[in-house]
């Protein structure tokens, strides 16, 4: 009579077990490293959308700098929205954003812009515009923060999500020369700088997510340093992930 070999109860439930417990602690890593893929291709879209929208806009109403100066950021809104394929205009931008948003550091702050739109893939859009932007300022750099005419502001998942600076929110500028993602290298060799800038409040992490193509100032302290390697200090250049 052939004897089967096989494993008592005992054993499956170890087993089993362990692998419960090998992935309760990857999956949330995973989960979030794939999470954040997700959002650095969403605002790389949005800013190639962006940047096509104001090319688009300005070549039916001129130069962005030549637009009217009365109720200018509810006239920017209008010209943007056809060609950003706007779903829903908000009647406030409340309706398409959370109210309050907060930043990396924990502080609480109100939503910004006005005349926000909803686009068809849930990202909601807000502006704060100023069409009397010039690159002739006596600070400008080769920055485009110093001649900046507004802001684009956009809001990954609308009033759902984290509603954190950084996380699910981020800014762009409104240039004479077009959008640029707010908080770039030009910015930090101008006066801006990473640890002040980016890493504790979160608000000018939008260069960042695109230039670097990940979220690693979320793995790393106010300081700009790794937490799970001390050794590495995020920067433009040298140390542009925690991995």
């Amino acid at each position: 009579m052939k004897k089967f070999i096989a494993f008592t109860l005992a054993e499956t439930l170890i087993v089993m077990g362990v692998i419960g417990i090998v992935s309760a602690l990857t999956l949330p890593n995973l989960n979030s490293s794939t999470g954040d893929k997700e959002k650095v291709a969403k605002v790389k879209k949005i800013y190639q959308n962006l940047t096509d929208a104001l090319g688009r806009a300005e070549g039916v109403y001129g130069p962005v700098s030549d637009w009217p100066s009365d109720n200018a950021t509810a006239h920017f809104s209008e010209r943007l929205q056809d060609f950003l394929k706007a779903s829903k205009v908000c009647s406030a931008v409340t309706d398409c954003f959370s109210s309050k948003y907060t930043a990396l550091n924990s502080e609480t702050n109100d939503v910004l812009g006005n005349n926000a739109v909803l686009l068809a893939d849930g990202t909601a859009v807000s502006f704060s515009f100023n069409p009397s932007c010039s690159t002739s300022n006596s600070n400008s750099e080769s920055s485009p923060a110093y001649y900046t005419c507004g802001y684009i502001y956009i809001d990954l998942d609308g009033k759902k999500g984290a509603n954190t600076f950084g996380k699910d929110y981020f800014a762009f500028y409104i240039t004479s020369k077009g959008v640029y993602p707010a908080m770039t290298q030009d910015d930090n060799d101008s006066g801006f700088t990473l640890t002040r800038d980016c890493f504790p409040e979160g608000y000018w992490c939008t260069g960042w997510v695109i230039n670097q193509g990940n979220m690693d100032y979320l793995k790393a302290n106010g300081s700009g340093k790794c937490k799970n390697n001390s050794s590495i200090t995020l920067d433009w250049t040298t140390n542009t992930t925690c991995k």
